[in-house]
């Protein structure tokens, strides 16, 4: 059963794959490579006025994590980033950075932390709305409900990962993870007869609902395969998994910067401090010798 299931996720997402390319032209792939390859300055010349750090350039882009990008064609889709975007500029950047630090991952950080903030405060008003249409629980119902609930995000994600490696052509680890989605289905069955045994029956069916922690959006606890492998392995949930990854990744990244920042400055201060006490010394040396010839 699980084979025929796993060649129907394959199939979907190798059409989806196949629908993305054909978007894009060859001479236009082309096109983008050069840009990301070679710069503004392919030609030989300066073929743009605008420069990479320049304020109407998109610094989120450059470093590979602009929201707007990212979240295009899901339901947050925010339309086009008001900053410019250019694989060429990005090259450019990507070049002028290995000689100098400009910095960009202190704006980036303070960007993606709105998104994820924005995301976090739309999970919990969706999880008031939740509360307020579902009878309440018990301590213990609603614990083995939140086991149920694990599993559901454990086997979506298991199902999304199985249909990426068979998109990539890794048939054997894709196998692998679709046995693991059985072993998965069959303790998250058990998980919800013994949510069922220990919630009254009209509870039961209003507890349909969760909201996933990722990307704020509701997931149902009784969806079928389809459904949490179009959840988890959809461009919405995994465009949120990246924004929060490369959030952390740039606080890292920052956080880093800041101490060298700090010890730089200490090695600066105490340097400093050396060269006062040097010439301290001269002046004082200067003032025992000047004494013997006033004399």
């Amino acid at each position: 059963m699980w084979v025929r299931l796993f060649e129907q996720l394959l199939c979907a997402r190798l059409s989806t794959c196949i629908r993305l390319r054909v978007n894009m032209t060859a001479s236009d792939q082309m096109r983008a490579m050069i840009d990301e390859l070679m710069g503004t300055n392919r030609d030989g010349d300066v073929a743009m006025s605008t420069r990479f750090y320049d304020e109407e350039v998109c610094k989120s882009f450059l470093l590979g994590s602009c929201p707007y990008e990212i979240l295009s064609s899901t339901r947050m889709d925010m339309g086009d980033c008001p900053k410019m975007h250019s694989l060429a500029l990005k090259a450019d950047f990507e070049k002028a950075s290995k000689e100098k630090d400009y910095l960009y991952e202190i704006h980036v950080v303070e960007q993606l932390e709105k998104f994820v903030e924005d995301c976090d405060r739309r999970a919990e008003q969706a999880k008031v709305r939740l509360k307020e249409t579902q009878e309440e629980l018990t301590f213990e119902a609603n614990t083995k409900a939140e086991k149920m609930a694990e599993f559901v995000e454990r086997i979506g994600a298991k199902l999304a990962e199985a249909e990426r490696l068979g998109a990539e052509g890794l048939v054997e680890e894709s196998f692998q993870c679709m046995k693991e989605v059985e072993q998965l289905k069959s303790e998250k069955d058990k998980a919800e007869i013994e949510f069922r045994n220990s919630t009254p029956s009209s509870a039961y069916q209003q507890q349909k609902l969760r909201v996933c922690e990722v990307c704020s959006a509701y997931l149902g606890l009784y969806d079928n395969d389809r459904r949490l492998a179009d959840h988890f392995g959809g461009k919405l949930h995994l465009g949120f998994i990246e924004i929060r990854t490369k959030l952390e990744e740039l606080q890292s990244v920052v956080e880093d910067k800041k101490i060298l920042r700090e010890k730089e400055r200490e090695q600066r201060r105490l340097e400093r401090e050396k060269d006062r006490e040097k010439t301290s010394k001269r002046k004082s040396r200067s003032r025992s010798r000047e004494r013997p010839r006033r004399r």
